[in-house]
């Protein structure tokens, strides 16, 4: 079956791929299998100055790869130039401190001496997610290559193009073949490649659905995962919280890249004191923004990735507004062409709502009052998923001890989440498992071996 690239601004079909065929498949695996043959043995320089290579050719092509991310999911254009950015600075993160993560780790014994080696496993196969296609993928590799693994990638069906030129940016860089792979293939065909005794390890950034899928296939042929999901982030503000600091995070956390974040900050509680004061000046900061073409750096507003996207979307707001809940702005799709839906703010939210029990993926905000920080806290432990949080308050201390009573793998103080090479970024609950970035992200699929000396 074809793989198609359609411009969500347009509908417009830009391109079309064809699905590799099984024996392609299996040739790609084969030279993936023999290049971790050789790579595991190359020296760290080597690797080192493959991703300082890789990073460079992203820097230098910033402009054409931004406005393919643009034409292919819709992102704002200087949203996708920052991502350029981030990339070229993750591959250069690990690059750059790959050595010092991998050395040898004493072990404290009574007798002898004993360290442990962390050695690569082996070909090591990603699903990545549309709405980063350039950054989730580096976030996978960067780590993965200096650990000495290789890498397959298959990326998701409607970004083949930054696909195709993520495996295009390797080659240019040197690398062997078989180090870096792109796979164009159906989702459907990724649990039968957990069989193959060649891929040892499997990592997915994605739906809910797609994760337990991977995470059943790999559990079932004994191969290490890492699953990075879905998200309905808790943005908490306090009473004694700056305020338009707040609305200002609240505004770049719910609706960059369209709310189209697992980290999105989606969940807005807020205590009574203050809420009245934050809506208001967070309804005002969403409305009369610019709405148009992702290309042009005026526009504020684009379109979502798909129009499958805004559908699912739509239904989920209707049936949340249904079950009687109310849209202080916005509530419906853009009656225009293209996959635009207006930035909305949800209210009287209540248990049982679509809304309330199910992740949005878009530029809509859920907006609960609490009376006080214990049930601000209840609130934001009230769901399944548990990736990300913030928590907003002039008191640093007071913040962190809601933190820490968060049931997620990551909270930020005074900001709205963000992604950073150097800090450890990953779930719990059905957010996933396993940790990307940081020292952390290194560390996924190696082999943390016991070399023990006898005295």
């Amino acid at each position: 079956m074809p793989i198609q690239t359609v411009n969500p601004y347009n509908s417009k079909l830009l391109k079309t791929f064809d699905e590799l065929t099984d024996e392609q498949l299996e040739q790609k695996i084969a030279n993936a299998h023999q290049a971790y043959q050789s790579w595991k043995n190359s020296a760290l320089s080597e690797r080192k100055a493959l991703l300082l290579k890789v990073a460079s050719i992203f820097r230098s092509k910033k402009s054409e790869l931004a406005k393919l991310i643009t034409l292919e999911m819709g992102k704002l254009i200087a949203q996708s130039e920052s991502e350029v950015e981030m990339v070229a600075s993750v591959y250069e993160y690990y690059a750059e401190n790959a050595e010092e993560f991998l050395k040898d780790r004493p072990m404290k014994v009574k007798d002898g001496k004993a360290f442990v080696r962390l050695s690569p496993m082996g070909v090591i196969l990603g699903v990545e997610p549309w709405n980063y296609p350039f950054n989730q993928v580096a976030r996978l590799v960067a780590p993965n290559i200096m650990a000495g693994n290789v890498m397959m990638i298959k990326h998701a069906s409607n970004v083949p193009q930054c696909a195709e030129m993520i495996e295009k940016i390797f080659k240019e860089a040197g690398a062997p073949e078989g180090v870096y792979t792109n796979l164009f293939l159906a989702g459907k065909r990724i649990a039968k490649l957990a069989e193959d005794e060649r891929i040892v390890g499997m990592s997915l950034t994605g739906s809910e659905t797609a994760g337990s899928s991977l995470g059943e296939a790999a559990g079932k042929n004994l191969k290490k995962s890492v699953l990075e999901l879905g998200g309905s982030d808790a943005f908490i503000v306090l009473e004694d919280a700056d305020l338009d600091l707040a609305v200002e995070k609240a505004y770049l956390g719910r609706f960059s890249n369209m709310g189209q974040a697992c980290t999105s900050a989606k969940r807005f509680i807020v205590m009574d004191k203050v809420a009245d004061d934050f809506i208001s000046k967070l309804q005002l900061k969403i409305t009369g923004l610019n709405v148009g073409d992702p290309m042009d750096p005026k526009t504020q507003v684009g379109p979502l990735s798909t129009e499958d996207a805004v559908k699912k979307l739509d239904e989920q707001v209707q049936a949340t507004l249904k079950a009687g809940a109310k849209a202080l702005v916005g509530g419906k799709r853009m009656d225009r062409e293209g996959a635009f839906y207006e930035f909305t703010i949800l209210t009287d939210i209540k248990p049982g709502m679509v809304a309330y029990e199910e992740e949005l993926f878009g530029p809509v905000a859920s907006f609960y009052r609490v009376k006080d920080e214990r049930e601000a806290i209840e609130l934001a432990n009230a769901t399944n998923f548990g990736l990300g949080g913030a928590v907003f308050s002039k008191d640093t201390d007071r913040a962190v001890n809601v933190a820490a009573q968060m049931e997620t793998g990551m909270i930020f103080i005074n900001e709205n989440l963000a992604s950073r090479p150097d800090l450890p970024f990953g779930g719990v609950k059905r957010s996933g498992y396993g940790r990307e970035l940081s020292p952390l992200g290194i560390e996924e699929f190696v082999n943390k071996k016991l070399i023990r000396i006898a005295e």
